[in-house]
């Protein structure tokens, strides 16, 4: 199955839900976003590496990656691989002592994603995925987009009027006013609302 390489482009803090983050990843040269919303302590993992800043002490995945490089273990790449009932699932592609073997391991994204910025590998994701997943955005919100700043995992919430649609709320609504509710959530860069509004409309699919 085709790859397609997918890069980083913001981590934000949640219009709504104390400790949740949105980490948002591009198609490289595209339109398409997939945002996936994290914990607190994986997007801190994951801001850390990405502004190079150096704790007093190892990190988990700073540990993870001492203890592969002590064993002669190389990371490859990182696969955003599946999306199941909501829930996205990925794979750390490995291999020992220079093998050619490669070896894939399960994760979440968001270690996937800490350990591989870590290892400078790229992360791929499959068209399946990003199909049902992924938002596509227009010239004028990419531009709007270019001028978002990467918010750090301990930096504080944005105080924001925005009230992000809840679940049930969402079941109440057309088809048509999730759609036009997207488009809203895009437009305001809200990709934590995006992402719920998207996971509602694949339900009715």
């Amino acid at each position: 199955m085709e790859k397609i390489k997918l890069e980083i482009l913001g981590l934000s803090s949640s219009q709504s839900q104390s400790g949740s983050f949105a980490l948002v990843l591009g198609e490289v040269g595209k339109k398409r976003r997939l945002p996936i919303i994290i914990g607190m302590f994986e997007a801190q993992a994951i801001a850390i590496e990405i502004e190079k800043i150096t704790s007093a002490r190892p990190m988990t995945h700073d540990l993870f990656k001492a203890f592969a490089k002590a064993f002669h273990y190389d990371i490859h790449e990182i696969i955003i691989s599946e999306l199941r009932e909501g829930v996205f699932y990925a794979k750390i592609v490995c291999s020992a002592n220079d093998s050619y073997e490669r070896i894939e391991i399960d994760a979440r994204p968001s270690d996937a994603i800490a350990i591989g910025l870590r290892f400078d590998v790229p992360i791929y994701t499959y068209e399946d995925v990003l199909s049902e997943a992924g938002i596509t955005i227009s010239d004028m919100e990419e531009e709007d987009e270019e001028d978002m700043e990467m918010t750090t995992a301990s930096a504080p919430e944005r105080s924001s009027e925005k009230r992000l649609t809840t679940p049930e709320g969402l079941a109440g609504m057309t088809v048509e006013q999730l759609e036009s509710e997207l488009q809203r959530a895009i437009e305001a860069e809200d990709y934590e609302k995006a992402a719920k509004i998207r996971d509602e409309l694949n339900k009715r699919k």
